[in-house]
């Protein structure tokens, strides 16, 4: 099947949900989408998917994240349903994250992206700049 034949037919299927192809500003799915596309909501999911990562483990394995945007990234994905925190009543304080069946579930579709980045990223970071920052007009 030729690729444009085949966004057709996932277009049509998207349509189902969403009559133009594109979740309404008031959508609710807008929200999820932000939530789970943010920059460290994605390195978060791939970084539990298959695995229980103590909070030093999650965060050596999500480079440059802050301890804030990693408590707060948490917070709302476990909000959401999709990270499952449990904290065990030991002391030092030991908690565990993991990813629930709807995490786990949404990682499955999020693989193949990343793999399609991570076959295109050189090709894509490449291409020169069509307008750089110092050159462009207010």
């Amino acid at each position: 099947m030729k690729v444009s034949n085949q966004v057709d037919s996932q277009i049509n299927d998207l349509r189902v949900f969403f009559p133009d192809g594109v979740p309404a500003a008031d959508c609710p799915t807008r929200i999820v989408l932000d939530h789970v596309t943010s920059r460290w909501g994605v390195l978060v999911l791939l970084a539990l998917g298959g695995r229980t990562l103590r909070w030093g483990q999650l965060r050596r394995a999500v480079e440059g994240v802050s301890e804030k945007m990693l408590a707060q990234t948490l917070r709302t994905l476990e909000q959401d349903g999709l990270v499952h925190r449990e904290a065990h009543p030991v002391i030092p304080p030991h908690v565990d994250y993991s990813l629930t069946d709807l995490g786990e579930d949404l990682v499955t579709h999020l693989i193949p992206l990343m793999t399609w980045i991570g076959r295109h990223a050189d090709e894509i970071t490449a291409r020169p700049a069509l307008c750089s920052p110092t050159s462009a007009t207010p």
